[in-house]
């Protein structure tokens, strides 16, 4: 019988007791849980087995290089994935980052109830059981005039809730210009037949009058509503028509169904005043007879995720009762933040000023040019062997609102004689903060838009360090 003869590479291997006795493991296993070492050190030892087996009589891996990589990969996994990060990007509601950051308010509330315990479902006036979320939803029906307010966990609950609740094993008129896909390869076709109810289209892509939905109405004694989708993420230019909402809630009152808008992105106030593109507003959709309007709340609104579903009190009280509430309703941080961020919109210029994601829509491109030539001195000073320039740039609002509009602005482009642009946006990328930046023409860009003064000041001073190999380059 022939004998096995084993790779000896496998027996030079040490045990995972010896290797955790390892002085270069002995920081580790003073600061991090030992089942993380344990486990770093069992994937190490593998990972060097299967290189044996791929490479015959290969020299093994040394212990003091066996104990450092599981050092490093037990450090790493420990490391938070989801961490703070700078936006160079120019594009306001970055959705990759975040969307909507807080308001100086929404972030003192989530402190204060982050704290400890907090009144989400208790009435301390009366000392009974309480609604949750009744706050926030007091301040969206004094903002909009809506008669009642309901909050799930984002838009694409609320319209899910919203089509589950009042028209589920029924029919629901939709325009085919308006069959969009939302986002993440989720569609309205497909939140629809989730909801229970089935899509009935109407009209053609460009154009659908009002005709179109009256002899589907006719035509049909199953129907449990129309849906009207504002194309807050894509525009169709041309030869288009689509019916006013007056028109539309007029037809679906004669026929006793609920008019349902999303508007996707959700403006509590005229965006013309910020030097947009005017969107219509959740006040204005109401107004005009739309019965539900459903809507995002980390996006044009700036503050949480969340989905909010406003409208006539006796189909939100539906809406409310439906099981899938349970299931989509929103945890204390959501909703303190969103109520902290509401009242300044109750003064409009207050909101612009006070609200992240708005101060960053309009601000003037004399400050913008401003802060990026600060932020070019900064790098003359500390790396002057880059070649830095102030150019012109355009931002974006993102997350599916205003899709055609572009943010005149003023960007720091980046060259550096000892690497390429993709390798300094890697450097930049892996720096503690991580600048979040892009390439354009070959050269690295920071678009100062999306930083405060403070935040454009400390992406200089990240990248400089980081280039000189200084501290605070790699995430401990």
């Amino acid at each position: 019988m022939a004998r096995t003869v084993r790779n000896p590479t496998l027996r030079a291997l040490p045990s995972v007791d010896a290797l955790l006795r390892h002085p270069a493991l002995a920081a580790a296993l003073a600061a991090l849980p030992r089942a993380l070492v344990v486990e770093a050190v069992r994937t190490e030892l593998a990972r060097a087995r299967r290189n044996a087996a791929r490479v015959a009589r290969a020299a093994p891996p040394a212990p003091d290089r066996l104990a450092s990589l599981a050092a490093a990969r037990a450090r790493l996994a420990f490391t938070p994935q989801l961490v703070r990060v700078l936006n160079a990007t120019g594009i306001v509601l970055h959705t990759n980052l975040g969307r909507s950051p807080y308001s100086e308010p929404a972030r003192r509330a989530i402190e204060q109830i982050a704290r400890g315990y907090s009144s989400l479902e208790f009435d301390v006036a009366t000392g009974t059981r309480g609604q949750r979320g009744s706050g926030a939803e007091q301040w969206l029906t004094r903002l909009t005039g809506a008669e009642a307010a309901v909050i799930v966990n984002n838009g694409a609950a609320a319209i899910l809730l919203a089509l589950s609740a009042l028209a589920a094993g029924k029919q629901v008129l939709v325009s085919r210009g308006e069959l969009v896909e939302i986002g993440g390869s989720f569609r309205v076709p497909d939140v629809m037949e989730k909801s229970g109810a089935r899509l009935l289209e109407v009209g053609t892509t460009n154009r659908t009058h009002l005709s179109d939905y009256a002899r589907a109405l006719h035509a049909n004694d199953d129907v449990g509503a129309i849906l009207r989708v504002h194309p807050s993420n894509f525009r169709i230019a041309g030869f288009t028509a689509r019916p006013e909402v007056p028109e539309l809630a007029a037809l679906a009152r004669r026929h006793r169904v609920p008019l349902i808008e999303d508007l996707g992105s959700g403006a509590l106030i005229d965006l013309a005043a910020l030097g947009l593109e005017s969107e219509p507003t959740v006040r204005e959709s109401l107004t005009a007879g739309c019965d539900v309007v459903t809507f995002s709340g980390d996006k044009l609104l700036g503050s949480s995720q969340a989905g909010l579903v406003l409208g006539r009190k006796r189909l939100v009280d539906r809406i409310r009762r439906d099981p899938l509430a349970r299931a989509l309703r929103v945890d204390k941080l959501t909703l303190a933040a969103l109520e902290a961020t509401l009242p300044a919109y109750l003064d409009p210029d207050r909101a612009k000023v006070e609200i992240p994601a708005l101060a960053m829509l309009h601000t003037p491109p004399d400050v913008l040019e401003q802060r990026a030539r600060q932020v070019a001195a900064i790098f003359a000073r500390l790396a002057p062997e880059l070649r830095v320039d102030v150019v012109r740039g355009d931002g974006e609002v993102g997350g599916g609102a205003l899709p055609v509009t572009r943010l005149p602005g003023f960007v720091v482009t980046l060259e550096d004689p000892e690497r390429t642009a993709d390798e300094l946006e890697a450097l930049a990328r892996t720096a503690v903060p991580p600048i979040i930046g892009y390439i354009r023409e070959r050269r690295f860009r920071l678009d100062v838009r999306t930083l405060t003064d403070l935040e454009a000041d400390e992406a200089a001073h990240t990248i400089a360090r980081a280039r000189h190999g200084l501290a605070g380059t790699e995430r401990e």
